[in-house]
């Protein structure tokens, strides 16, 4: 069962990956590799976080 603190914060962390998904493709489709890059780290840490969360 999940704590009640844990849910907003897993809500949170899903709705981040979401979006950090679209960003990810739009760096793809403006082809800029760098911020690629970063994002899909940035993307990596939030879904470790939403594993821990959950």
């Amino acid at each position: 069962m999940t704590s009640p603190v844990r849910q907003p914060q897993a809500e949170i962390l899903s709705r981040l990956y979401s979006m950090k998904l679209a960003q990810i493709e739009q760096a793809t489709h403006q082809g800029n590799s760098l911020r690629n890059q970063v994002l899909e780290a940035e993307a990596e840490a939030i879904f470790n976080a939403l594993k821990s969360a959950r």
